[in-house]
Order: structure tokens, then C-alpha cells, then sequence
């Protein structure tokens, strides 16, 4: 079957009569007013479209909230190019609070402003009332304050720095948020806010080489470009430029579309009320503008929106003089997945003469189509329509029936909006792994000291730069920047101090031995395990049907190709005959039940039955509802028990357990108790496994080895550790969070009533709910009697883990439900408790809790597509302990989703490993640091796959370079580094060294060495150096060298120091003998008697005439010459 594109069916429109009207009217007369009355859905879009490129003049759409906007905002981004199609939000949350701009929407709105002033061809700007209501700067005022720089220009970095300053820009070390500018050499980083990205102008003396855009996360270049413009902030409410509405900031010949001009008003007002009471209570020490300067009313904008031609969609227009007309788009009927019923309209509009269009948003939507049609084995007259569009609709003027998937499917259609940059998770990841003087780290061989900086040696009259750490007794390690990987900044669990070791002293040695016994033996049990299940035979599950494809096709978010992954992990295991047990892990929110849900309906299509344990009841309950509502259109009993399921309705669940009625069972810790009697028990899902005790997890052992295991978990897996679990289990991470979950903005705050009262209120105008979490039992009720008392109209209820089960079930049902507005209560809300509708979150004396208990306390909300907010109520920073204070900033900056699973969790990570690993671990964690309980794991891990499972692993082996030496030691007269002029800043020097100790490919290299030039500049010859010595450490593994000394023109290279070695029967040893045979005048073998301590002479080769790392590198090269 041909599919066709959304433009095909936006063509079709060319031969509209209804559109070619509109069309005439308007050029005929710019000031032409219509109302057109009944639905438009995405017409709208098409409509708008062909009136832009026919009428060819700007065009404003003007929608009564941002929900709307964006929808057609991505309709039209469909349609055109995007850089045709501006949005134009609003900046702030609340007026007046001086905190509140949203630094993106400012870049955002500047960027319109400017597009205005200085683009030749007309634009399309999507636009609602609660942004029309701020006013804007004039042109003229823009224009004073702007900036043009175009490379050839004569600037200079002084001249620059003048205007900048000038501008209120802040000079910074690296550039993150607009408003900031940075200077290296002759580089200048500056984030406009005209601008998503800010740019960076390479200086040749005085004159602009070159412009780029470059990103605010890895730092790196994006685009070159030619002519910039530089704006300061014109949204600060401070300023005194002069301001206008923005319907007078555009051109007087644009075309407006608006929904319904009274309801605008009537928002208009709104907002402008809001501003005035907000004004009214302003403390006086900061002088802000008056209301009127500052925002549009009702009167003004109805005279000013009377000035332009008006397209209005309402049923009775604002206009008294004004054209009405029937609009020709009908909506698209409901079919509520019944494909019967869409096959029989289909046909019965194709009977009719009409085209039918059935737009999916990607190819496995059409796919799915074409399969349901066939299984259910009837013709069908439609084209698939690839593109994305947010309502269908049926035009009887043209005949045409345009249907949308999401709509079939009763899917949730997602918009997508540009939230330009935000301070990006990543920086702040480096932050976290960053040293600071006073931290506590671990150096593999010497123990746990405490980091005191980067310091420069003087080594023969050579600089070099070193690490310096203090051990006991004040002893001092200085570690050359070559061995930093063995060093790693120390994580205990939740900031306890370590004790710090002793130089000299056999004590930590012995604890890493210890370790490594006990982690051997662990890693021997789950390996173990593991091989067992391999070793099984279970239940081979057969290929999807036409119901698993309905389930999938009707899940309402579309899937995230994480998600996708983990689906398909999972039912590859179960159409094996292995046993699967797979670990699916991801952060709050990002859709594992889903994944759950879908394995579940592979299972029970093919008669076995799912049990599903979860660590409480509430959980139950919800996943309960979640399982039942996902599967209530299809052949399958779901039901649940727990401590408040009992008498009759208990023995019906186990009776039908019993006789197979009841394909999947939800519940808690009872689903395991050796007396409940299942049919066909064939996949068991365990939902947070560590929270359940020793006993449950027992009985869980015994189950598991027989019937396929999906084991789900918000506790993030460390990295390293993911890796070396690959040998024990299965397992599918989740990391990319649903498209269009916005950030949860999180605050942290004073208590304060106003502000308990001001979230409440806020939340409610909206129609939304609010948790408040006090961890108290004894004062809940006085924390509620607050609420009631500042918001009278609040519907408040107070839940507990100590109040009766039934009571406290009815309450979150009720709430769940939205019979109440707020819900007082302990942390019973940490645990999966899923209210879409509930996007405003009060934790009180948030730091009580730990980093963890927070993030998934703030997954709670945002788990729609609204704004949701969280605020951290804490005494002031100044009383609260270090670590309390760190963990409350951190989870302050860390409000993007899916950034839990890059910090939650530090602290979870650990929790995470001493999960899987069991809780003596922990212990051993806490001891060593967990960066150096990863390595031993991992070192472990590998020797068992080297000898008691050598045949399971056999083959992920192929393809390994052997590789003789783990280590190779640099010790050099010459100057290996960045230097201080190149690079300023010793903490990001820091980083960089970390970075380039991590680096394990030349690709790698290639690539931060080009990093390196865009962002600092030409490499001098000492950092040249330094990236050799990361080659000439390759090479020297290769050549079983565990040590290079180039000192006065002389390179001696240590072999390995062990005669039993394989490398001295292997074939680089024997080339290595031809060439110095070959090549005696320069190159020569010697043997160093047995140090302290070893056993054996070294045996080494010096080579004669080496200046540089660079002659270093080619003389070990040559070696290698077969």
C-alpha cells in the first residue's frame, strides 16, 4: 500500500473553495474580519498554513493557554520549516517574583523580538494569553541594545569586555546560562539572550576569525556562523526601558488568528489582576515598575487587536460587524479501539466518495494497523499518512477523512517544546565526581587520604605537576598526573568519614585482600546461580499475537527507545527456552510497569499465569488499578491481595488462582506462601525486590529457578558494576525519561505560610492537587489544620502508615479519585503512589531525608505533562549540617528528569550495589570507598570468568587483545601537562587529567585533543606531550613494558617483571630480540639486580637519543614492525 506524507494531504487544500475564499478576502483587504463557527481541530493548522504562504504576511496565532499552543505549534513545525514557525512564551510563573523569570522563555521571547526587527520574510508566531499579557521593549530600545559582530570585524577583547559589562553580563570561568561570559587567551564564550546557544568568538589580535555556537554541556562548538547579535536581559522587571504590548510591537499588516477574542479578554484580566495584588504586597527596598508598565489590560488589548485583520473560532464573535461562516471540519468520531467499527466508517466514507487518511506518527503505527485489518480479515479503503498531527477531523467540503492514530488508540499526544538550554545535569556530574581540597580519596595502593590540590614539582629544573595527598601523621604522597586513574574520590554511605590510612602500613592491603576474597565469593554464588538457569529448560513463549500488538499500539505515551529495548529484551527471553531472569531498571516515572504490563499479556495469552509482588499494599493497590486498566478491553482476569483483601473475596481470588480463572494476581509478600495454590504459574515480576525481608526473598530463590523472573527497580545500578553484573544476570536500564515530561521545578524554601498557601492556591486555580509530607504522626493533624486555615476552600486529608488498612485505603482512593485537593501525610507517599493529576509537592524539614528518599518523594509528581512543582522546606542553610546542605542543593539543581539516575544517586548506587551484592557488602563498601569496591569486583568477576567458569564465558572472549601489563609507570625530566596559560583554572585542569586517564582508543584521544583546540586553542608543545604519553602507554602494554624512565636524553623501559610470564613466549618478545639485534648501535638489553622485596633481576632496554615523548613513541613503534 503507497503511504503518503502529511504534506500530500495539506495540497489538497489547494482546491478548497472554503480556503480559496479566505484566501481572496484577505488580499483584497488586510483589514477583513471573520468568525468561522464549529470545529477545526488540526484544520486550523492546515487553514493557517495556506493563508501564510498565499497572503504572504505575518502571521499571529493567539490560543487561550500554552497547552493548546503547542499543540499547533507542532502541527505547524510539521507542515514547514521550522525556522518559518516562532513560539512566543510567557517568562514567569508568578509577577513580581524576583526569582521567577524562566531564564529559557526570556531567550525565547528575545529571539522573537529579534526575528521581528530583523527578518526579511514574514513569520508564523504561536502565541496564548497569558504571554501576550507582558509587554515587550520597543524596537528602538532593542536596537540600543543590541550588538551585531561579524567576523572581520574589529573588536578587541577589551572593547568587548566593556560593552558586555555594560550589559550586566557576568564574567564566569565557563559559560552556562545566558546573561554569562568567559575569557581564555584569545576566546571569548558569550551566552546572548537572544540566542538557545551561546556563542564563541575566536580573536585574532583584534580582529573576529571566527563565530560558533557551541553547547553548554560538553562545552563544544555546534555550528560556525557568520553575524551574531548580543542582547542583554530586556525581561528584567527593573529596567526602565520604555515598553509597549506586543500586538503593538508587530507589524501592522499581520494576519491574527484567535480562538475566542472574550475569553482572551477575560484572561487578559486575569493576569493582570494577579499582578496588581502581587505589586500591592511588594516590600519596598526594590524599586520594581508599575503594573501598567509592565502588562497588558482588557481595554487595550481589545482596541489594539481591532486594528488588524482577524480570523476568530467561536461560536459568537467578539466583532458586531464581522463575516460568519460555517467551518468544514467536523471532529473525528470516537471508536474506543473498536477497529469493527473504524473498518465499517472507513468503507461507509469511501462508499461515499470521500479520500480516507490514516496519519501515524511512525512506521511500526502503520505496521500495526495493517496487522489488526488482517487479523481481523476484512478490506479496508484508507492510505497510511506518515506525520503527526493532534486532532483529526472529517472535511465534507473536500471529502476527505483525515483520522490520527493516537486518537484510535486513545494514546496520549504529546507536544513538544523547545526548553532551550538548562543547566545541564552533566555539568554538575563532573562537579560531584570533581575534587575539592579536604575531600577524602582512595589511591588503590596507598589507602585513603584526604586530596590537597594540584601542586607543581620542580624535577631538575623541570616543572611538572602532581596530585598531592595527606595521609596519617601528615605524610604526603605526591601522585604523578600519569597514575591518577588509580586514584578515585572516596563514597561511604550517607558522608560517614573514613579512617585514613597509614603510609607503610600492611593494613590496607590486607583489607583489599579480605575484600577480594568475600567479593570472590559472592560473585562466585550469583555466576552460579546464573549458570544453573542457563543450564535449564523452561517454558519457550510463542511470538506475539494481534492482542499483544492491540495492548502495545493503545499504551497512551509513546515508547522511549529505552523502553522499547527493555520490551523487547523481555519477550526475547521468554519466547527462549531459558528461564529468564532479567533486572529491568530505570528512575521513577520512566515507564518499567508498562513493561511489566506488556510481559505480562505475553504470559497469559499463552495460559500461564503472572504473579506480581510488590513491597506494599498501597503499591498493590495502584499497580492493581494501572494492570486493570491497561488489559480491561481484553481477555484477561486481573486481581489482588493483600491484608485488606479477606473472608469471601479472598477465597474467590484463590479459587480462581486455583481452577486458572484468574490470569494475573497482584500483591504483596502473601503471593509467595507455599499454601496459595496456582494453576500455571509461569512469570513472576517483582517490583522493588530490596524491599522486602530475608524470609520473602528466601521462597523467592526456590521460585526462581524455575519460572521466568522480571524483576523491576527505581534504584539505579552503578555503571561499572552493570557491566560486571552481565555475568550474573540479565539486565535493561531505562534512562531516557517519556518525551514531554517536563523538569520538576524545585525550590528550596524557608517554612513560611504564605509559601504553603501561595503553592496550595496556585495548584487548585489549576485544577490540581498537592501532597505535603511531614514526617510526623503526632503533628499531621496540626499541619493540616494550617492548610485549612490558610486555604478555606482546600479539601484536606491526612494519611499514615499507622492508621487502620481499610481507612487508610479509602483515604488514598478517595484522593487517587480527586475527592480531596490536598493530602497531609508521612512518607507512606515514597513507594509508588501514581496521582497524574497531583503536580505540587511540600516537603517539610526536607533536610531529615536522605538524597535518595527525596528524589523518589519528588517522582511523585510531574507525572503528567504539566508543570509540576516541588518545594524543599528546610531551615535556613546557615543551621543545617554540611552534608544535609549539599544533599538539598543537589537535588535543588538536579530537577531534570532522568538526572536521577545520574546523581540520585550517588548515595543509591550504593544502596543499589549493596542491594545485589547483600548487606555484608555494604560493610565492606564503607571501608574501602566504592569506587575501589567496584574495581576488586570487577578484577573478581574476571578472574572467575578466567577459571571456574571459563567454559560459560568462552564465547564473549573472541577478538581480546591480550594485554601482558595492567599498569605502566612515566617518570620523565621533561614537561608533561597543561600549563597554566593555557589552561587558567586548576579544578578544570583537574578534570581534563581525569578525563585523559579514562581514555582507552585513539578515536577517544583524537577527539580530546579536538576538544581541547576548540575550546582553549592551539595546544602548546607540554600538553602535545602529555597526549603522547597516553599513546606511549598503549604501546609499552603491548610490549610488556611496566615502566618508561626518560630522563637526560635516555629511555630506559622496564619489562615485566615476572619470567614465568606468557609475554615472554609470545610473539612481540621475539620481535622485539630481531629488532635489537638489528639495531645494536642504539638500542640495548641490561639487567638490574632485584630490588627490596622482588624476587628476580628487571630486565630492560635503553635507548639512546630520545628528546622528546614524540622520538619516545616512535622508538617503541618500531619495535612492533613485523
Amino acid at each position: 500500500m503507497e503511504q503518503k506524507t502529511i504534506h500530500n494531504v495539506f495540497s489538497l487544500y489547494d482546491s478548497s473553495d472554503f480556503v480559496q475564499k479566505l484566501i481572496v478576502n484577505f488580499k483584497n483587504n488586510p483589514h477583513y474580519k471573520v468568525n468561522i463557527k464549529g470545529f477545526l481541530g488540526s484544520g486550523l493548522s492546515i487553514l493557517t498554513g495556506h493563508l501564510y504562504d498565499r497572503v504572504a504576511r505575518p502571521t499571529i496565532l493567539i490560543f487561550d493557554d500554552k497547552e493548546e499552543a503547542a499543540y499547533v505549534l507542532n502541527d505547524l513545525e510539521t507542515l514547514f520549516d521550522k525556522e518559518q514557525i516562532l513560539f512566543f512564551p510567557s517568562s514567569y510563573k508568578r509577577p513580581y517574583e524576583v526569582e521567577e523569570v524562566n531564564n529559557a522563555n526570556v531567550v525565547i521571547r528575545t529571539e522573537v523580538l529579534n526575528a521581528l526587527s530583523h527578518s526579511k520574510r514574514p513569520k508564523i508566531i504561536v502565541t496564548y494569553a497569558e504571554a501576550l499579557s507582558e509587554k515587550v521593549v520597543t524596537k528602538k530600545a532593542l536596537t540600543t541594545n543590541t550588538l551585531k559582530v561579524k567576523v572581520g570585524n574589529d573588536l578587541g577583547i577589551d572593547f568587548l569586555t566593556e560593552v558586555l559589562s555594560s550589559y550586566n553580563f557576568h564574567r564566569v570561568d565557563f559559560v552556562s546560562e545566558p546573561g554569562e561570559f568567559s575569557i581564555r587567551g584569545g576566546i571569548v564564550d558569550v551566552f546572548s539572550f537572544s540566542n538557545e546557544h551561546p556563542y564563541r568568538i575566536s580573536l585574532f589580535g583584534d580582529e573576529v576569525e571566527t563565530i560558533r555556537t557551541f553547547d553548554i554541556e560538553n562545552q563544544l562548538s555546534i555550528a560556525t556562523t557568520k553575524e551574531i547579535t548580543i542582547i542583554p536581559n530586556l525581561e528584567s522587571k527593573s529596567i526602565d526601558e520604555k515598553r509597549e504590548s506586543f500586538l503593538e510591537y508587530i507589524s501592522k499588516d499581520s494576519l491574527i488568528i484567535a480562538k475566542n477574542i472574550s475569553v482572551l479578554a477575560k484572561q487578559i484580566t486575569k493576569n493582570f489582576e494577579q499582578a496588581e495584588s502581587a505589586y500591592s504586597e511588594l516590600k519596598g527596598e526594590i524599586r520594581q515598575a508599575e503594573p501598567n508598565r509592565l502588562f497588558l489590560n482588557e481595554n487595550a488589548f481589545l482596541q489594539q487587536i481591532s486594528t488588524f485583520g482577524v480570523i476568530e473560532c467561536s461560536m459568537k464573535s467578539y466583532f458586531e460587524t464581522v463575516e460568519e461562516i460555517e467551518s468544514p471540519f467536523k471532529p473525528q468520531p470516537t471508536f474506543n479501539k473498536q477497529f469493527e467499527l473504524l473498518i465499517d466508517d472507513l468503507n461507509e466514507h469511501k462508499t461515499n466518495g470521500y479520500k480516507n487518511a490514516l496519519i501515524c506518527s511512525n512506521e511500526n503505527q502503520i505496521k500495526r494497523f495493517e496487522e489488526i485489518f488482517e487479523d481481523i480479515g476484512k478490506e479496508v479503503a484508507y492510505i497510511p499518512v506518515l506525520g503527526s498531527i493532534y486532532q483529526g477531523f472529517i472535511d465534507e467540503e473536500i471529502k476527505l477523512t483525515c483520522y490520527t492514530d493516537h486518537q484510535i488508540f486513545g494514546r496520549y499526544h504529546k507536544f513538544n517544546l523547545r526548553n532551550s538550554f538548562s543547566k545541564k545535569e552533566a555539568i554538575t556530574l563532573k562537579e560531584i565526581n570533581s575534587l575539592q581540597i579536604g575531600d577524602f580519596v582512595t589511591h588503590i595502593d596507598y589507602g585513603i587520604g584526604k586530596f590537597a590540590g594540584l601542586v607543581r614539582l620542580n624535577n631538575n629544573g623541570v616543572t611538572q605537576e602532581s596530585i598531592k595527598l595527606i595521609y596519617q601523621n601528615n605524610d604526603i604522597l605526591y601522585v604523578n598526573i600519569h597514575s591518577l586513574h588509580k586514584i578515585a574520590k572516596f563514597r561511604g554511605k550517607d558522608g560517614q568519614e573514613p579512617k585514613i590510612s597509614k603510609l607503610g602500613s600492611p593494613a590496607w592491603k590486607n583489607l583489599k585482600n579480605k575484600t577480594k576474597a568475600k567479593v570472590k565469593e559472592i560473585a562466585f554464588d550469583l555466576i552460579k546461580l546464573y549458570a544453573k538457569r542457563r543450564a535449564r529448560k523452561g517454558f519457550a513463549y510463542s511470538p506475539d499475537t494481534y492482542l499483544q500488538n492491540e495492548l502495545e499500539a493503545s499504551f497512551i505515551y509513546e515508547d522511549t527507545p529505552d523502553q522499547y529495548k527493555a520490551t523487547q529484551d523481555v519477550k526475547s527471553d521468554m519466547e527462549s527456552e531459558r528461564p529468564m531472569d532479567r533486572l529491568v531498571c530505570g528512575d521513577v516515572g520512566f515507564g518499567k510497569t508498562e513493561v511489566a504490563i506488556r510481559s505480562a499479556m505475553k504470559a497469559a495469552v499463552d495460559g500461564k499465569q503472572v504473579a506480581v509482588l510488590v513491597p506494599t499494599t498501597i503499591l498493590a493497590f495502584q499497580h492493581f488499578k494501572t494492570f486493570s486498566e491497561r488489559l480491561k478491553d481484553l481477555p484477561v482476569k486481573v486481581a489482588y491481595l493483600n491484608r485488606f483483601v479477606t473472608g469471601v473475596k479472598k477465597k474467590a481470588v484463590l479459587d480462581g488462582l486455583k481452577s486458572g480463572q484468574v490470569d494475573i494476581v497482584i500483591g504483596t509478600h502473601q503471593l509467595v506462601n507455599p499454601k496459595i495454590e496456582y494453576k500455571d504459574l509461569g512469570l513472576l515480576i517483582v517490583d522493588e525486590e530490596h524491599k522486602f525481608g530475608v524470609g520473602v526473598k528466601d521462597k523467592l530463590k526456590t521460585l526462581r529457578e524455575n519460572i521466568d523472573t522480571l524483576t523491576l527497580t527505581a534504584t539505579p545500578i552503578p555503571r561499572t558494576l552493570q557491566f560486571s553484573l552481565m555475568a550474573a544476570r540479565d539486565l535493561s536500564v531505562i534512562k531516557t525519561p517519556p518525551p514531554n515530561r517536563q523538569p520538576v521545578d524545585t525550590q528550596l524554601v524557608g517554612f513560611n505560610e504564605e509559601i504553603f498557601r501561595d503553592a496550595i492556591m496556585y495548584e487548585m486555580q489549576r485544577g490540581g492537587q498537592v501532597y505535603i509530607i511531614h514526617n510526623r504522626v503526632q503533628s499531621l493533624k496540626d499541619i493540616a489544620g494550617m492548610v485549612q486555615r490558610l486555604v478555606p476552600d482546600a479539601r484536606v486529608a491526612i494519611g499514615h502508615g499507622q492508621m487502620d488498612g481499610k481507612q487508610l485505603e479509602a483515604v488514598l482512593l478517595d484522593f487517587i479519585d480527586g475527592r480531596y485537593d490536598v493530602f497531609v501525610s508521612t512518607t507512606i507517599i515514597e513507594s509508588g503512589l501514581d496521582v497524574p493529576n497531583a503536580n505540587t509537592i511540600l516537603i517539610n524539614d526536607a533536610q531529615n531525608f536522605g538524597l535518595a528518599d527525596l528524589h523518589q518523594m519528588r517522582g511523585r509528581v510531574g507525572r503528567s505533562n504539566r508543570k509540576a512543582f516541588c518545594y524543599l522546606v528546610a531551615p535556613p542553610i546557615s543551621v543545617l549540617t554540611d552534608e544535609a546542605r549539599k544533599r538539598l542543593q543537589a537535588i535543588e539543581q538536579f530537577s531534570d528528569l532522568g538526572s536521577g539516575f545520574n546523581i540520585a544517586m550517588k548515595d543509591l548506587e550504593i544502596r543499589g550495589a549493596g542491594n545485589l551484592l547483600g548487606a555484608e557488602q555494604t560493610g565492606f563498601m564503607m571501608d574501602i570507598g566504592f569506587e575501589t569496591y567496584q574495581k576488586i569486583l570487577n578484577e573478581a568477576i574476571e578472574e572467575l570468568k578466567e577459571t571456574d567458569f571459563k567454559d560459560l564465558f568462552e564465547d564473549q572472549k573472541s577478538g581480546n587483545e591480550k594485554s601482558y601489563v595492567s599498569d605502566v609507570q612515566i617518570d620523565s625530566d621533561l614537561q608533561i601537562m597543561f600549563p597554566d596559560e593555557y589552561i587558567e583554572s586548576s579544578e578544570e585542569r583537574l578534570l581534563l587529567y581525569k578525563e585523559l586517564a579514562d581514555i582507552e582508543t585513539e578515536i577517544e584521544l583524537q577527539t580530546f585533543k579536538n576538544n581541547l583546540i576548540d575550546r582553549f586553542g592551539k595546544l602548546p608543545e607540554e600538553a602535545e606531550n602529555l597526549l603522547e604519553s597516553i599513546q606511549l602507554k598503549w604501546v609499552s602494554k603491548k610490549l610488556g613494558f611496566e615502566r618508561l624512565v626518560m630522563k637526560k636524553g635516555i629511555l630506559l623501559a622496564y619489562f615485566i617483571n615476572k619470567p614465568q610470564s606468557e609475554f615472554y613466549q609470545s610473539d612481540e618478545f621475539r620481535l622485539i630480540l630481531n629488532y635489537v639485534q638489528n639495531n645494536p648501535k642504539n638500542i640495548s638489553f641490561k639487567e638490574k639486580s632485584p630490588k627490596k622485596g622482588e624476587e628476580y633481576p628487571t630486565l630492560l632496554l635503553r635507548f639512546e637519543h630520545v628528546k622528546t615523548v614524540h622520538e619516545a613513541l616512535q622508538n617503541l613503534e618500531n619495535l612492533l614492525i613485523r
